[in-house]
Formats: structure tokens, sequence, C-alpha cells
């Protein structure tokens, strides 16, 4: 069957690059070129300036493999995969499923983790979250069928920015066991825990049959390196992911590889800054929703950069976005992106420029309510 309009990328194409103000953008605060190099190495630096830009290595350099392994506890250099992100979901739900098979999928979230299996004949059922945001593990037997082959899963959560607590992730790994399941773990927001101790494991080191996803546009704030990986303890499954990838990308950027490389080897010190602004603007956030209750309901997440909330206003949520965007250069993004129904919008504050998009927002809203 066709594959659906990608509603939430076709919204930023729209007012990305055209606004002011970005209130919903899930990354962290990225970084220049200079500082970046700024963090390497010797070695580093002299492969960087010696670099010839012919074809790479299908599965990755072995120096980004290896360096992304250093995120895990178990997985090795050879159970990694590099991709772009997207390519990573599209090769995934390309070789784990096929048409007839039925697949469980946390809903609302980034719309290729279900909307690619669907359009290939994948039967697939949506995990929905309670009114606030929480999903209840002890759904998912019900949602079990005799064909289901994969559950996929994505914590910390976009949009919600819901994230499981430890008891329940060993659930969900103990439920994908008992179950023969493929369990696709999306990770993209991983390292990003406000706190440490409610950092989860990697689906790909707890579990056999588990592909983790995951890359540098998120926690690490360097989308435009265009870097992101699958693990595996599956051989079969990374021989799959290996050949389908001759059919996208065949390979990764040279100049991208090595810059993911100084990035990984100084992880430590660039997650930490991006935290620190994270915390910054949740306390920015704090004060402006307790100043705003009577229109806005904030549940405050505990991991990742970005988080739903309730809009309580007499007018849609739609339409306050549309009259945000146009009044005071501002854009959020409605939840009817994500097909999920309420007036909601997800708010980014991963990003320096935050206090200035509330700002207006402020403004706006006392203008208006």
């Amino acid at each position: 069957m066709p594959i659906q309009l990608f509603k939430l990328e076709r919204y930023f194409a729209r007012y990305e690059f055209a606004v002011q103000h970005l209130l919903s953008s899930s990354d962290s605060e990225t970084i220049p070129m200079s500082e970046l190099l700024a963090h390497a190495s010797d070695e580093r630096r002299q492969q960087w300036e010696n670099l010839t830009l012919g074809y790479t290595e299908s599965q990755g350099h072995p120096d980004l493999l290896t360096a992304i392994s250093e995120l895990y506890d178990t997985i090795t250099p050879q159970q990694i995969i590099s991709v772009i992100p997207e390519e990573g979901i599209f090769i995934a739900m390309n070789t784990l499923v096929q048409a007839g098979d039925h697949m469980i999928c946390m809903f609302p979230g980034y719309q290729s983790l279900y909307e690619i299996a669907r359009s290939r004949g994948v039967d697939v059922t949506y995990w929905q979250p309670d009114e606030n945001h929480a999903f209840d593990v002890s759904q998912l037997p019900d949602l079990l069928q005799a064909n289901t082959r994969l559950l996929v899963v994505n914590t910390p959560h976009n949009p919600t920015g819901y994230h499981f607590s430890q008891a329940d992730w060993q659930t969900i790994i103990a439920f994908a066991r008992d179950n023969d399941l493929w369990l696709f773990s999306d990770e993209m927001y991983r390292l990003s825990e406000h706190d440490p101790a409610d950092r989860l494991i990697s689906a790909s080191d707890a579990y056999a049959k588990s592909v983790s996803l995951s890359g540098l546009s998120k926690s690490f704030g360097l989308p435009g390196l265009r870097v992101g990986w699958l693990a595996t303890q599956s051989e079969t499954a990374m021989q799959s992911f290996v050949a389908f990838k001759d059919y996208t990308t065949i390979c990764g950027s040279a100049p991208s590889e090595i810059l993911a490389i100084i990035a990984l080897e100084a992880h430590q010190p660039l997650i930490k800054r991006n935290l620190d602004i994270v915390a910054h603007n949740l306390a920015l956030l704090d004060e402006f929703f307790a100043s705003y209750s009577h229109l806005m309901r904030w549940q405050r997440p505990r991991a990742g950069t970005i988080g739903l909330v309730e809009w309580l206003g007499d007018e849609s949520v739609d339409a306050l976005a549309e009259n945000l965007v146009t009044s005071h250069g501002v854009m959020i993004l409605p939840a009817s992106v994500y097909d999920y129904a309420g007036d909601y919008f997800r708010i980014g504050f991963g990003r320096k420029t935050m206090p200035a998009a509330l700002e207006q927002l402020s403004s706006f809203l006392d203008e208006r309510f």
C-alpha cells in the first residue's frame, strides 16, 4: 500500500528555516566545527587534515564502529552498522518484518517507526499512553497476536518525553524474549537522562533479538553530521542490514565519519554541556508553566530534550500554532502532525535559543489571553 505523507517532516520543512524562533526542536544545542575539532586528538586531527574524499567502508569506518561500541556494555564493533538515522529505521523495517506480520508500536511516535512497515503490508497495533503520557507495560499481553513478530519502543520518548523505569524496561525486554519477538528500540535520546541513575541498559546489550537505533543528532546535538547506527547481537540481522544498505546509501560520508569519531571520543564533555543547557531551560519552563497553568498542563520529563504540553485554551491547538507562528514567528509542533487526538503540542528545551522563544510565547499569550 502507498506510504503516507510524513506529516512532521513536512511541517518542519514549511517552518524550520523560515521563522525566527523554534520552540519544538528535538535536538540539543549544536556546536561550531572549530569547537568540535578542538576536542580532536593529534591522531584524529591528522586524519581530518589528510582525509581524501573517496568511498568508505559500507558497514562504517572501523574506528567509528569501535568508538560507538564504547557506549555499550557488550556490543562489539562487528555488531554495529553505521547509517543515517532515518535510514536505520528504513533498513530495519524492510528486513525484520514482512507483509502479513503483526507488530506493536508505541504511539504517538516518530512516523517512520510504524509507517514504513505498515506500507509494506504489516499489521500495526498502537500501544498508547494514559492521560499523564505514561505507557502501561501490563497492557502488552493484550496487544499480542499470533502473528506478532516485532515490538517497537522509544525511550526517552518522542513526543511525550516519557522514560521507562528500570523495572518497566526489564518487563518489556522479558515480554519480547518470552514471546520470541524482535525488539526494535529507538534510543536516539539515550544519554540525555537528566539523572544518570535513570539511564537504561541498551536493548541491544540486554536481549539477543533486539536492535538498537542511536546516533549523534539528539543527545550530541550534531544532526548535520547525519551519523547514526544500528546495534544488535544478531548476526543474521546484521547481515541483512549490511546487504540492504547496498540499496540505500551504500556507505557513509568520509568527513562525517571522522568528525563523528572525534565527537564520540569526547562524548562526556559534549553531553554534559548539553545537559547543562537542558537543566537551565527546564527551570525556566517550570516557572513558565506555573504562571500559565490556566492555559497549559505540563508533565516534566525525566530525560530527553522534548515534552508534550496539553493546551487548555478555547481555541484548538492547531489554531494556536498557526496564530503563534504568524504573529510572533514562534514554531510549536501540534499533535495533529502525529495524528494524535487532543490539544497537545511538542516543546523542545535542548537549545540555548529556547529562552528567547519562550519570551515570545509569553508575549503572545499575554496579548491574547
